[in-house]
Order: C-alpha cells, then structure tokens, then sequence
C-alpha cells in the first residue's frame, strides 16, 4: 500500500530559524493529540520532504523533541510519542479505532 505524503505549508519567518518553526508544528501536533503516545512521528527523510526543510534541520527538531521528553527512539526502529507522564514509552498503546470507539460512547 503506498504512502502517502502530504506537505505542509509553513509559510516560514524570516527572523526565527526553521528549525524552531517546525519544533513548535511538531510541539503543537503532539500536544493536540495529532500524535498519540506509542505512536509514530516522521522520521527525518519524511520529515525533511513533508515541511520542505533539510534532512539536518529535520534531525535538529527531533533532537529537540527528544531533549524535551515529548518523543523517545527505538533503536533501528523509530521515534515515537512519548507518554506525557513518563517521557518514555506508554504501558499501553491504544488502537485508533479503540480512541474512535471511546468517542462515539
């Protein structure tokens, strides 16, 4: 199944570094629950195409992420959101259609 990749436009400042731009995207789609606890955020490649950004500023904004306990990596796997309690990964990861059953409750 492909997938697919949808570009975001940030209509970029020219006074603040990308980096911190996409840091404060990435800070607001996790704290909106856009990404949920155990699940995945853009690796570098995806996230470097999706925003139109340098695969350098990309890794910078996921250290940032990292350094702020809002994602944690597993090795040759990825990078994931971590539990807002623990900084880590969740006891649990909870299905989406499990989150979308919750809802219509």
């Amino acid at each position: 199944m492909p997938v697919l990749i949808v570009t975001v436009v940030i209509h970029f400042r020219p006074d603040q570094p990308k980096s911190e731009q996409v840091l404060a995207e990435m800070r607001r789609r996790i704290k909106a629950g856009d990404y949920k606890p155990g699940y995945p955020v853009p690796g570098e490649p995806r996230m470097a195409e999706e925003f139109g950004i340098a695969r350098r500023t990309a890794r910078k904004v996921i250290n940032a992420l990292i350094d702020a306990g809002l994602v944690y990596t597993v090795k040759n796997i990825g990078t994931f959101v971590a539990d807002p309690k623990t900084g880590g990964p969740p006891e649990q990861v909870v299905p989406e259609s499990a989150h979308e059953e919750a809802e219509a409750e």
